[in-house]
């Protein structure tokens, strides 16, 4: 199993409506950046120069409790979580491309069949150690956003826990450098956006930059995941140990133009996975501060006031705390097509001005037919948030979903 590129969203999270829009997300697209999964197609346009194309579907079916139109019903929802164009290009070993595609969230009447530019990006590549991106792309944070849906474990992304601003997919435009020295043990990358909040009436007014940067350290085996992506698993391929630390930053990033603050955002995290003749044992764990100086428009908390509208990557922001744990075991013995990989996770932010929690714990199994490109999926999920009303507070929801890349 070799993961390629990575995006980012979310399922039942309402603290980012875009990565609600792609379904959870396990997260991303096939190829993010030089690197090609092998079931994709390369067009030679010369000697040392060349094309790749590939695509990538998620598609599900929910059943939410008090979800129906009438709200009190369950729901019954067939979904397109994402569907997405890869395009690579490259001319010689220094010189790239990527360009990515995904489609919109909603119903088709209000646009939601519309195409996206998901990653552009100019890249030269010019050793393992040093690479310089320029374009829009995932920016360095948490490993979740970096995994993106198609290569993170259970069904949907991690969106109560993980809240970093994107304009779009977990994506942002600017420029980064990154590398990965001592052979891959260590990974790193930099670099600087177009941020939050960039709106006359909001506290991005003043046109600060957010800087990003992410630290990964692999104790054991490199992880395999190209550029400075990430993995939710990896099946085996390798023994994985890794521990990282990220970070964005941006001044005026967050509130009104009246009553602004500074945004500060950082994590840990860690994935642990070894290879036994009887499965494979993954375990992920994630801790997240949220830092504001400022109630931020649309995040639902006490004082929050409406979005201006019109502007992508605005709002959102909730202070606070958070983390998420998961594990799961992907048996060795085949049944059928593929192997079962049965997993938890759970997840919770603590939010500080309202005092309230947001949590979320998953149940479920996978059916790996063909590594992050071909599987099924079946996931239960309790949630609760306590910043609701009584009533409105505690849901579950069944997701029944599957998953194919080219």
């Amino acid at each position: 199993m070799k993961p390629v590129e990575r995006p980012s969203t979310a399922n039942y999270s309402s603290k980012n409506k875009w990565r609600s829009v792609t379904g959870g997300l396990l997260s991303t697209a096939l190829l993010a950046s030089a690197s090609v999964a092998s079931a994709q197609t390369e067009f030679k346009l010369g000697d040392d120069s060349g094309v790749t194309l590939g695509f990538g579907i998620r598609s599900s079916y929910t059943s939410l409790e008090k979800g129906a139109p009438n709200g009190t019903s369950r729901s019954n929802d067939f979904n397109v979580d994402n569907a997405r164009l890869y395009f690579s290009g490259h001319y010689g070993k220094i010189v790239k491309a990527t360009f990515n595609t995904e489609r919109t969230g909603g119903s088709a009447a209000t646009g939601g069949d519309n195409i996206r530019v998901m990653d552009a990006i100019v890249q030269f590549e010019f050793m393992p150690e040093f690479n310089l991106w320029m374009g829009r792309m995932l920016p360095p944070s948490d490993r979740a956003n970096l995994y993106g849906p198609f290569f993170a474990l259970p069904w949907s992304y991690p969106g109560v826990a993980s809240n970093y601003p994107n304009l779009a997919v977990g994506r942002d435009n600017g420029a980064m450098v990154w590398g990965k020295p001592f052979g891959g043990k260590l990974v790193y990358s930099a670099g600087v956006y177009e941020g939050h909040n960039k709106n006359a009436a909001l506290s991005g007014a003043s046109d600060k930059m957010l800087y990003a940067g992410r630290l990964a350290f692999n104790i054991w085996d490199p992880e395999p995941a190209p550029a400075h992506y990430t993995g939710g698993w990896y099946g085996g391929s390798k023994d994985i140990f890794t521990i990282a630390l990220a970070a964005n930053s941006q001044t005026d990033g967050v509130g009104t133009a009246a009553s602004k603050g500074n945004l500060k955002i950082w994590n840990a995290d860690l994935l642990l996975e070894k290879k036994f003749a009887s499965g494979v044992p993954t375990f992920e764990a994630a801790y997240y501060k949220y830092k504001l100086g400022a109630v931020d428009c649309g995040s639902g908390e006490p004082g929050s006031p409406a979005c201006a509208g019109g502007t992508d990557n605005v709002g959102g922001q909730v202070d606070g705390k958070s983390y998420l744990l998961s594990a799961a075991y992907l048996f060795s013995p085949k049944i059928g097509w593929g192997q079962f990989q049965p997993f938890v996770r759970h997840q919770k932010f603590d939010r500080s001005l309202s005092n309230t929690t947001n949590k979320a714990t998953d149940f479920g199994v996978n059916y790996i037919i063909k590594g992050p490109n071909a599987k099924i999926s079946a996931m239960y999920t309790k949630m609760e948030d306590t910043r609701l009303a009584v009533a409105a507070r505690e849901r579950n929801q069944f997701t029944l979903g599957v998953q194919l890349q080219y």
